[in-house]
Order: C-alpha cells, then structure tokens, then sequence
C-alpha cells in the first residue's frame, strides 16, 4: 500500500482496544516495567516531613476524623515537588522504634499501581510517622456514599472490585496477605480516576494490634473470638466492599445476606444505578459476595480465585477510569501547543458539530486519485445500488440523522466494489455521535489505510482516543497528523 503509517496501525487496534484490564501478574513496577515511576523507599527527618506539612498544618489534614483522629493523615509536599500522604501515628501507638522501622521497610518494597505505595517514614524520638504517594480524587466512600453530580457507573464499580483484588493478590503473594481493616476508606483514587488501596493498612494501626476501627456489625466472626487478623478475615471484609459496592451504602453482613437468602437480591442493589446493570452480572457479584462472607473462614475463596471471577464481569474495558468516573483529567505531555488546522483544532476540543460541518462542506474532494476497480460491472445492478447506499447515507449525514447515515454508508462499505476513505471518515463521526467511540476509531484507521497521505484520518483517530479517555495517545495522534499535514503542504 505504502505511504507513512500512524503508529495507531490496525494490528495496534485488534491488539490493544481489546479489554485493557491487567493480569494480576502484570502490576508490579506498574505492568509497564518502568522501574523509574516510583521512588526508593526513604527514611526521612521529622523537619523534611514538617516542612512538608506545613508544620502539621490542620489546613491538610485529609484524613476522615481531622484532628480527632488517633492517628492523623496530612497532604505534604516534598522537596523535589511530589505531593505524598502523611500519616502521623498517636505516641503511643509504636513503642518499639526497631519494630516499626522493620515492618515500614517491609511494606515499602511492595510497588504496584495497585497500591498507593509507601515510599518512605520517619522514626525520631517518640515520633512514628508514614509517607505514601499522594491520592488525587480521595476515597471509595466519598464516591460512593456521598457523591455528587453523579453516581458510580456500574462498569466503575466492577473495576473497583478487581482492582482491589489484584492488590490483594499482589500483597499476597510478596507474603503481606494480612490488611487491617479494609473499609471504603482504604480505598483511593488517583490522578488517573483509578483505584488504589492505601498501604497504610499493610501496617497496624498500634502496638495492641487493633485492627478493626468500624461498628462490630462489619467485623470478621473469627476476630471477635482471637482478636487475630487472618487472610480469610481479609477476604471477609472484601466481601463487605462488594456489598458497599452494589447497594451504595454500608449495609450489615447480617442484614444483606438475610436478604440475599430469601432471594431478594434486587432490593440490595443502588437504586442510584435506576437499572443500569445486567441481573446476570449483579447476581455474580451477589454470589461472590456471599461466599467471602461465609461463617467458616475456611470455606472463603482465596485473593486469586476472586481476581479470577472477577476478570470476567468486566465492561467497558477500553473506557479510562477518569472517563467512568467523571473526573476532570489532565494530560502528562508537556510539549508545546501544536499549530493546528480548523480540522485538527475541532478534533482537539472534541467538537463534533464543527467536525461535522468541515467533513460536510469538503466533500468527496480527497477521495480523487484513489483507485477503485470499477471495470464493466460500472453499470452493474450492484454497482448502482451501491451507489444508491452512497447517496442515502451523504442525505442522512447532512441531515445529521447519523443512525440511517451508519446504515447506509454500512451498505456502501460492504457492497465492496468502491473504495471511499470519506465514506470511512463520515462514518467514523456518525459513530462518534452515537457513543461508539470504539468503532469510530476502526473507521479512522480504516481510513489511513485506505489513504495513507491523508491527515483528516489521523485527526479523526485523535477525536476518537480522547473520546475514550487515551489522552497521550491522542496528543500524539494529533501531533502525526499535523506533521503530516505540513509535509504535504512542502509538496
């Protein structure tokens, strides 16, 4: 075919747009071996940490409690410019400093995107405090209980799920299986809008080993008999997170599986969905719940059985967490504005009504010079009726009817005897203003195929990466396509 090709090829689509969940086994070093992403755990001075903190300013404390708390968590930020999370222990809470500096430096060899890692602490005099990556958009309970403009969408909630299972897993299997008292709280977002669980309870909260701060109603039935954590009593209260998860509120174990019993399971589910969830997949969710919370500690599934059930309800895996979750995101890239054409500038601001009228007014303009195989069957029946499809879908497009403009210009793609990188084009924005973002990018990239000098394919691909929340990649896409452009008009 020859031609420059966009690093967005078909192969990259059929391989990276399939679901983009990670393998368990994937997370460390953050499934992308970028061992630069996170810092080497550090012992910090109290005065670094107070510098930080602005002398423990109450202005950023973030924990639940504020100063009430026995144990206070600050937004700090360090030296170098990284915004960290300080956790401030009560005095008494570690006596032995060897004690805590071991279990500090343990914990902080774990590094995955799972977790909002420990990256460093400080030990001086009676002083215990812990330093972990900072959360941008702060806790499971604050989106879940007490939101705002919009509840979490069901496909968010099954991530949340199988995130926190993965970190789970992961701390598992670098033998750290104990957590203390795992609650929505303990649940965090980052800038991405994905969930993390806070590393803070890798480590007890006192010298005691008290390890449950909510109502005995969410207590795993073993610890109120020993007052020991286990790794079942941890998957005890992940089963009370599924059912925060599906209801929207922290319900008792006692009173869900009263319901979940007599099969009542609907009456569970967040009435804030108004439906928008599949029965098959709540009723999963519902069983899987059930079965960390059983009695017996020794009749729960372990981390990794549950990592697995939960791979397979996932949705809309190609969609960003940010997207889901409704947060505002902003890009990492720090390159300089690009100078784009009015088509480049409207794909950039996802303007699709100005992306639709430059498609519209330009026509079929860039379609001259492609080859198409026309031979005697020009007057064929199928090629008029191929022809007819063509014209129905261009009325439909310019009437931004874009449902009948999909169907026709289906027809035209699938009659196979013309080749139109425009139709592509004008079917990938009727895609767009559908929420078919997924296959409005096959038809971007169908389109360089078929054109490959053609830079309105490459800023189409942009309008569709942003759309589905890949905003580097998209900056990127914009980025060929305005070098392409550039280069065509040298020529």
């Amino acid at each position: 075919m020859g031609g420059r090709c966009s690093r967005f090829s078909l192969c990259w689509f059929t391989s990276h747009l399939k679901p983009s969940v990670l393998e368990s086994s994937e997370l460390e070093n953050g499934g992308k071996s970028d061992k630069n992403l996170w810092p080497s755990f550090t012992e910090f001075s109290l005065d670094q940490l107070k510098t930080a903190t602005c002398g423990f300013s109450s202005d950023n404390i973030v924990s639940e409690h504020g100063e009430k708390a026995p144990n206070v968590v600050y937004k700090g930020k360090l030296d170098n410019g990284r915004l960290v999370a300080v956790k401030r222990f009560n005095k008494l809470a570690w006596p032995d400093s060897r004690q805590f500096l071991e279990e500090a430096r343990s914990v902080g060899t774990l590094r995955s995107e799972r977790l909002a890692n420990l990256i460093g602490c400080c030990c001086e005099g009676d002083e215990r405090l812990l330093v972990a990556e900072f959360m941008a958009h702060e806790t499971l309970a604050k989106h879940l209980f007490h939101w705002e403009s919009q509840p979490m969408r069901w496909a968010m909630r099954l991530r949340v799920a199988l995130y926190l299972a993965q970190a789970l897993d992961y701390c598992s299997g670098k033998g750290r299986a104990l957590y203390h008292d795992l609650n929505a709280y303990r649940v965090l977002f980052d800038q991405d809008g994905n969930p993390r669980l806070s590393c803070f309870g890798l480590m007890k909260n006192s010298r005691d080993g008290k390890s449950y701060s909510t109502n005995l109603a969410f207590t795993p039935p073993e610890y109120l008999r020993t007052g020991r954590v286990t790794q079942e009593s941890v998957v005890y209260s992940f089963g009370t997170l599924l059912l925060d998860l599906l209801s929207g509120k922290h319900i008792p174990p006692s009173h869900a599986l009263d319901l979940i019993r007599g099969k009542n399971f609907l009456m569970l589910m967040d009435s804030a969905l108004e439906g928008n969830f599949s029965n098959d997949d709540g009723t999963e969710l519902v069983r899987l719940a059930s079965r960390c919370l059983q009695y017996e500690a020794r009749e729960r599934p372990n981390a990794k059985s549950i990592v697995t059930a939960l791979m397979s309800l996932q949705k809309e895996t190609e969609v960003a967490s940010h997207v889901l979750m409704g947060i505002p995101h902003e890009t990492t890239s720090s390159t300089q504005p690009l100078a784009l054409t009015p088509f480049g500038e409207a794909c950039s601001r996802m303007d699709l009504t100005a992306i639709h009228e430059i498609l519209e007014k330009n026509g079929y303009k860039d379609d001259e010079g492609i080859a198409n195989e026309l031979s005697f069957q020009l007057w064929t029946n199928q090629m008029q009726e191929t022809l007819n499809s063509k014209k129905s879908g261009d009325s439909a497009f310019r009437a931004k009817e874009f449902a009948t403009a999909i169907d026709s210009y289906t027809q035209f793609i699938d009659g196979g005897t013309m080749v139109s990188p425009t139709v592509y084009a004008r079917r990938c924005l009727s895609y767009l203003m559908s929420d078919m973002a997924q296959e409005a990018l096959g038809d971007a990239m169908q389109a360089q195929v078929v054109s490959p000098e053609w830079p309105t394919a490459l800023y189409l691909q942009a309008a569709c990466l942003f759309s589905l929340g890949m905003d580097n990649d998209a900056q990127e896409t914009l980025k060929d396509g305005t070098n392409l452009e550039a280069k065509k008009n040298k020529t």
